[in-house]
């Protein structure tokens, strides 16, 4: 039988492909071995992981778990009462200074860092006056609106003769924001009253939020029973609530100085014969004879005697002067002013914002492997000795924490010294929450990990950033 050449060609093809099938199966061979080898690797690299894990949880280090639950967790984070409060117990003089005897009662303080720098029976109740009047802008600013219009009653202009009004009648319609000046500029005891009468729905319920108000703010030494400051039995406050009001007044409510810094006011109220205004002078006469005051309130009564509550601000400095019984309006004006002069002479403030970036920290047994960190709030030192020198930081700040982390919780801190000298610190809060690490998570950190430290090399042979970076993480 004759072989064609056809016949060659199809056993040619049919031994090519044979030999095609034979290298297909030895390469899946191949392929199968080496998915085979890497599934026992993986499997093995996770249960040693998983064995670590176990193990290094069981290894209690008593120095970090002890920091953990005493440092690094919000123990100290709550609200403690009346925190920023002002506080001496005794009297506190000034080098250089010299006080009116004659005073009742005088403090100077400074208003960003809650520190006394005078003192003279700061503590001793006696009648606020119209100083009262600061408490009612504050409740009326905190609970009610400037856009509002309000009619005048007939009890708010029923008043004795001789009583401090802005002159509005009864049926007028006046804005929120008019009687607000009338209020702080002319100390108008109508004004008050309509107030109190329009955001506490009546005189006796204001009052009660005057008074709980106060309660909130650490005013111990204070009873209110009416919003306009007029002797009392039961009314009386003392120079260091009289100056914790005002401070609040100013920090939450800085608008306010739109408001006491004015000198003269036209104010127009709306009546039944027509519009009618009527101008406003500031009771406050250091806005004329001072240069650096911005406010805030006068009283008198003949038996509380002449009271201030007074603001001034020079560079970042800025203070409050209280005096109470002053024997007349000039003496209260040249108090305050020698308590401001001496502040501004002595003091200097050294402030630190806290803007800068603050370094990530390892976390050990978490869901994540570094923690986010801020500074809990901005640095402020009050030095009252003019001290020359730069303030100087540092962070102290640990190698890891462990996990959980709940956002807020104090991680460290940053103290600062002058001249060597520690003069105060600002916690540094966790910036998120980190969970403890699940097995899940510790799946990913492991393989992640080893392929990173396995493919991550440098050409001269080194390991690469992402592979120093792994092998310090903590797991």
């Amino acid at each position: 039988m004759k072989c064609t050449n056809k016949n060659k060609k199809q056993t040619q093809n049919s031994y090519d492909a044979a030999r095609r099938r034979k290298a297909l199966r030895k390469r899946r061979r191949r392929q199968q071995q080496v998915v085979t080898i890497l599934v026992i690797l993986i499997l093995c690299l996770t249960a040693i992981g998983i064995a670590y894990l176990i193990h290094s949880g069981s290894k209690k280090d008593y120095v970090i778990d002890y920091e953990t639950k005493n440092y690094n967790k919000s123990l100290y984070k709550g609200d403690t009462f009346a925190k920023d409060l002002c506080v001496t117990s005794n009297n506190v003089s000034l080098e250089g200074y010299s006080d009116d005897a004659s005073l009742r009662a005088a403090g100077l303080f400074d208003i960003k860092n809650n520190t006394v720098l005078y003192a003279d029976n700061i503590h001793t109740q006696l009648y606020p006056a119209s100083t009262t009047k600061v408490m009612t802008a504050y409740v009326a600013l905190k609970y009610g609106n400037l856009d509002d219009i309000v009619t005048i009653s007939e009890n708010a202009v029923n008043l004795e003769a001789d009583a401090q009004v802005c002159g509005f009648e009864a049926g007028d319609q006046v804005s929120m924001y008019d009687l607000m000046n009338g209020l702080l500029l002319y100390s108008g005891n109508d004004a008050a009253l309509a107030i109190a009468e329009h955001v506490g729905g009546s005189v006796e319920a204001f009052v009660q939020k005057m008074n709980e108000t106060a309660a909130s703010l650490g005013m111990t030494h204070t009873n209110f029973v009416n919003c306009c400051g007029l002797d009392a039995d039961n009314h009386y406050s003392c120079a260091n609530d009289i100056a914790l009001m005002s401070r609040e007044l100013t920090i939450n409510h800085p608008a306010i100085f739109d408001y006491t810094k004015i000198w003269q006011e036209d104010i127009i109220h709306h009546t039944a014969r027509g519009d009618s205004a009527f101008t406003l002078s500031n009771t406050n006469h250091l806005i004329k004879q001072y240069p650096y005051a911005t406010g805030l309130k006068t009283g008198f009564t003949s038996k509380a005697g002449f009271c201030l509550s007074a603001t001034a601000t020079k560079d970042s400095l800025s203070l409050i002067a209280v005096v109470m019984g002053a024997a007349s309006s000039k003496e209260r004006i040249a108090d305050v002013k020698s308590m401001f002069d001496w502040g501004f002479a002595n003091c200097r403030v050294y402030t630190d914002e806290n803007q800068d970036v603050l370094p990530d920290i390892l976390v050990s047994r978490g869901s994540q492997s570094q923690l986010s960190l801020q500074y809990e709030s901005a640095f402020h030192y009050l030095d009252t000795q003019n001290t020359s020198g730069e303030l100087e930081k540092k962070l102290e700040l640990p190698d890891h924490v462990e996990a959980p982390i709940q956002k807020g919780d104090v991680i460290g801190k940053a103290v600062y010294t002058l001249n060597s000298e520690n003069v105060g610190s600002v916690n540094i809060l966790a910036a998120d929450s980190i969970p403890l690490l699940t097995l899940k998570d510790a799946w990913v950190q492991i393989v992640s990990r080893f392929f990173l430290n396995n493919s991550n090399h440098s050409s001269n042979g080194e390991p690469s950033v992402a592979k120093n970076y792994c092998s310090h993480q903590y797991f």
